[in-house]
């Protein structure tokens, strides 16, 4: 291209002083603005990296001025990617680098105390007085549930085998067995169904005794309080009388037959589960809550539940326990001829003549399978109590038309006996409460009867030979066919009892007002002439 000519657009460039702002007066405050506004922009931080443009720049600038490669401008893009790579790069020692921690020695630190033997030479000692060990076999529980799917991978049974040893060390148990895995939204339970040794149980009730007898006294105190408050200005007194409280079952008995120990992962510290009572039982069927892990998380729900989700959990367990635990017909007995009429019984043994049917047959009738575990009934406990029986000194205040009014609401409630069939469990509309199943069809001699239950899902039974088991894995909640509907609140009170004393009347008409006033002076005549009367006669 020859010279620009003054009609094109680059006329006058390659003048010397040539320069496109020259009607323009240079502003000092303007121009440094500018400057400041530019490199804000390159400060600016990116969302993604972290970094910004100009120490970017500046970074790069120092790295070609320190290594001053050949063909700069060829290689600026890998310059660039490897000043970024220093960025996120770790600091390394020059001498030695930084230790990795790979996750199997993680989780080896985290499992490593289940691999201490502490006391030992004492629990072998007292298994060998006791005759029986009270450690289960859960790997051999895992193997048969393993048959039909069902269970934990092996490392975690191994670590639930030895957590199960460490808490038989520490606790004075009698039997243990690993009775399931509840899950949770933050952690799951591992639980543990034990029962102690004689006396245990007695201490602890003694001591929940002693903090009923103090919380007595203190309510005592208190009402003594409230009285002498009460004289100063008494306020009106509500007529309403809660209903009876429903008390416990005893420790060893019913609902609290079993003691139950949980932990959120084996290795950690196992917690005991409080005793639980008819009133959480009633509330834990109304309502339905997921389990977090936290046993002393709250449970907000309607109507209130009365604990926290330790108490929720212990209720579940007993909820699951008393409608999934079975085993093979016949296997248990009474241990008296006397006890199989009474619908009270609570004892059996094991039937040491039992002779295990084949699992072909076990698979196809489920008159095969019993209950060995007290179902609960509607008032919250397995035996039932008539909680308007009170003392003979309440018995004297009360009139006996409220005690005869009391006796005839309350019914005793009958449930099933132990060691009834499954085959009466009632269904679910068009599901039935239990599915029996073999392990395989293709190998039959050496397969395994397996029992599942659809009205607690994640409830399994197997049974092969003298040999059977329950577990459960789930979220602790019952199959409902219909959708979950919480219990809408109580109806208002009424602010006042309609009355004709109360309601409200018509404003009278001038007739009847005279009529009226007619009729009070004709009472007064009347009334002043009786008075004369009498006066007279005196």
């Amino acid at each position: 291209h020859g010279p620009y000519q003054p009609h094109e657009p680059g006329y006058g460039l390659d003048q010397p002083g040539y320069s496109p702002y020259e009607d323009e007066i240079p502003d000092a405050q303007a121009r440094m603005l500018a400057i400041k506004n530019a490199k804000a922009y390159l400060l600016k931080t990116s969302t993604k990296s972290g970094l910004n443009l100009y120490d970017h720049f500046a970074n790069m600038l120092t790295k070609i001025l320190d290594e001053q490669p050949t063909n700069t401008v060829d290689i600026i893009e890998n310059i660039s990617k490897d000043v970024k790579w220093a960025q996120f790069r770790k600091k390394m020692d020059t001498l030695r680098d930084e230790h990795l921690i790979p996750p199997t020695f993680e989780a080896a630190e985290k499992y490593k105390a289940l691999f201490v033997k502490e006391g030992e030479e004492e629990h072998e000692d007292l298994d060998e007085e006791m005759g029986q060990p009270s450690l289960p076999n859960v790997m051999e529980t895992a193997f048969y549930f393993e048959q039909a799917g069902v269970g934990l991978n092996k490392d975690e049974s191994y670590y639930i085998f030895l957590a199960l040893k460490n808490l038989i060390n520490v606790q004075p148990i009698q039997t243990c067995r690993f009775w399931g895995k509840i899950l949770g939204l933050e952690m799951n339970y591992i639980v543990a169904e034990v029962q102690l040794r004689e006396g245990e149980d007695e201490e602890e009730t003694g001591e929940e005794g002693e903090e009923t007898i103090a919380e007595g006294e203190k309510e005592m105190g208190e009402a003594e309080e409230d009285e002498q408050k009460e004289k100063e200005a008494e306020p009106p007194k509500s007529t309403y009388k809660p209903p009876p409280e429903i008390p416990k079952e005893a420790n060893g008995t019913g609902t609290n037959k079993y003691v139950y120990f949980v932990c959120n992962e084996p290795g950690r510290p196992w917690v005991k589960l409080p005793p639980v009572t008819p009133a959480q039982i009633v509330c834990a069927r109304k309502i339905k809550k997921f389990f977090t892990g936290r046993l002393d998380a709250p449970i907000v729900s309607f109507p209130p539940f009365p604990g926290n989700e330790a108490n929720y959990l212990r209720a579940q367990i007993a909820r699951i326990s008393a409608g999934t635990h079975v085993s093979p017909t016949g296997f248990y007995q009474f241990a008296n001829e006397d006890e199989e009429e009474e619908e009270e019984a609570d004892t059996y043994e094991e039937n040491s003549e039992f002779e295990p049917p084949p699992v072909a047959e076990m698979v196809e009738s489920l008159t095969t399978w019993a209950h060995h575990v007290k179902g609960i009934l509607k008032q919250g406990r397995c035996f039932w109590i008539n909680p308007s029986q009170k003392s003979e000194e309440n018995e004297e205040e009360e009139d006996e038309e409220e005690e005869e009014e009391e006796g005839g609401e309350q019914q005793q409630e009958r449930g099933l006996p132990l060691l009834t069939l499954i085959s009466e469990d009632e269904g679910m509309k068009d599901i039935p409460a239990w599915t029996a199943q073999a392990s395989t069809n293709l190998i039959p001699e050496y397969s395994v009867a397996i029992l599942q239950s659809n009205r607690w899902p994640g409830a399994y039974a197997f049974a092969s030979g003298r040999k059977f088991e329950n577990i459960y894995f789930g979220w602790g909640h019952k199959y409902s066919p219909e959708s979950h509907t919480p219990e809408l609140p109580p109806p208002a009170q009424a602010e006042y009892p309609s009355g004709p004393e109360i309601t409200e009347t018509a404003d009278p008409t001038v007739e009847e007002e005279m009529a009226f006033k007619a009729a009070q002076e004709e009472a007064l005549a009347e009334a002043e002439e009786g008075e004369d009367e009498e006066e007279e006669d005196d």
